[in-house]
C-alpha cells in the first residue's frame, strides 16, 4: 500500500462530527467494541492503535487518513501499526 503524508491529523471535533454524521457517538462505538463508554476518547489525544482502528473501521477509512502523524515516518512513508493481539491463556501459562 502506498500512501503519502500530505495532511494534518483530523481535529478531535472532526472525528466526533464524522461519527455523528453516521448516526452514532464515540461513547456508543466504544461500548459496541466492548469497552467502557469513555475508553475511545483516549484515542483523540494519544496514540492507541487498537482504538484508532476501531474508530477508522467505523468510518470506513484507514487510521492514517485520520491520524497521519501517527502513521507516516519523516520521509512520508506509511508505518504499519497494528493493534496488539490478545495473549491466549495457553501461551501465558508457559
Amino acid at each position: 500500500m502506498t500512501m503519502t503524508h500530505s495532511q494534518q491529523d483530523w481535529h478531535p471535533a472532526e472525528i466526533i462530527c464524522a461519527l455523528r454524521k453516521r448516526g452514532t457517538t464515540l461513547a456508543a462505538v466504544s461500548r459496541e467494541a466492548g469497552l467502557s463508554s469513555s475508553t475511545l476518547a483516549n484515542t483523540l489525544s494519544r496514540a492507541w492503535p487498537k482504538g484508532e482502528w476501531i474508530i477508522a473501521n467505523y468510518l470506513d477509512v484507514h487510521p492514517a487518513e485520520i491520524w497521519p502523524s501517527r502513521y507516516f515516518d519523516q520521509n512520508g512513508q506509511l508505518i504499519e501499526r497494528a493493534a496488539r493481539k490478545a495473549v491466549s491463556a495457553d501461551s501465558s501459562e508457559q
